[in-house]
């Protein structure tokens, strides 16, 4: 049983977790210089839970390489100014791999994505986790759960071998099984982070979570902040006018099966002159006919 109490950890889950993006060059590759400025954005602008290597990083069309990039671009730019969730996941060895190159660079957190595989089974979720956490046992570790089939005793026996499990981004779209899944694995033994950003966050703080993750951020830091000091204080009508505020935005990105959840993300920072709009297949730039729409929201925000 570890001794690492995790507490600087558990404290940036219970916040505005940063999904920052990852900006192409004309030629396809990781536009260095523009990441890093866009770091730059997020962290001057309040910013200090970072997670390189996420969905709205477009984490499933790098490389290998590129991974490790973006984790290190991240980490050198932030340094003492954010703690670095990296994400993690692919086959087990690959996992691994990522988790202790982080925890080399000196990365506080991993948060594994879900597995990608057709034949889940819950104690099979388990083993895997189980592996990369016991791999990385000075790093916190955080499931990534997509999966409403996975039952919240899975979780607490994750945690009674892994006590560096500390936190969760859940992110299964319906709050009734939010509040029951996490009363189930132990309401006040884990951070929980609302997964699914904005839209979801009133409804998942008032069942337990402490954070959410935002890919809006990288437009507006300051938008999701207001909404986090709303939700701290109670105050659910004030952050339901921050969640109006934003309600188009996201309708946009959630459109399609969630088609265009990064495009819409990149089209904005496009706007703004901030970076290209590129992004990797199986994902696409957004079509002409909808990109007026988003540089009108981005304008808004960046009064």
């Amino acid at each position: 049983m570890s001794s690492l109490t995790f507490e600087t950890q558990r404290a940036a889950l219970a916040d505005v977790v940063a999904i920052p993006v990852t900006p192409f060059a004309e030629d396809g590759s990781v536009e260095q210089d523009t990441h890093r400025a866009l770091l730059r954005r997020l962290l001057d602008g309040g910013i200090t839970t970072l997670t390189p290597n996420g969905n709205t990083g477009e984490f499933y069309a790098l490389t290998p390489e590129e991974r490790r990039l973006v984790t290190e671009v991240t980490v050198d730019e932030a340094g003492d100014r954010a703690v670095i969730l990296v994400g993690v996941g692919h086959d087990l060895p690959t996992a691994i791999a990522s988790a202790r190159h982080a925890h080399g660079l000196g990365a506080r957190m991993v948060m594994v994505h879900q597995p990608v595989h057709p034949y889940v089974s819950a104690a099979g979720w388990v083993d895997y986790h189980r592996a990369i956490a016991e791999a990385v046992p000075e790093l916190g570790v955080v499931p990534y759960i997509r999966n409403a089939q996975l039952p919240g005793a899975r979780l607490t026996e994750l945690a009674d071998h892994c006590p560096n499990v500390i936190g969760v981004k859940y992110a299964v779209p319906d709050a009734a099984r939010f509040a029951a899944f996490a009363r189930d694995a132990g309401l006040d033994r884990f951070v929980w982070v609302a997964g699914l950003a904005e839209p979801y966050a009133p409804s998942y703080f008032s069942a337990g979570a402490t954070g959410f993750t935002s890919g809006l951020v990288n437009v507006a830091p300051a938008v999701p902040l207001h909404m986090i000091e709303a939700l701290r204080s109670g105050d659910y009508p004030a952050a339901m006018k921050v969640w109006e505020h934003v309600r188009r935005f996201e309708e946009l990105r959630a459109a399609h099966g969630s088609a265009n959840n990064v495009a819409v993300v990149k089209e904005a920072l496009a706007a703004l002159g901030l970076c290209r709009r590129d992004v990797r297949p199986p994902s696409r730039p957004l079509p002409e006919d909808e990109r007026a729409e988003v540089a009108a929201i981005a304008a808004g925000w960046s009064l």
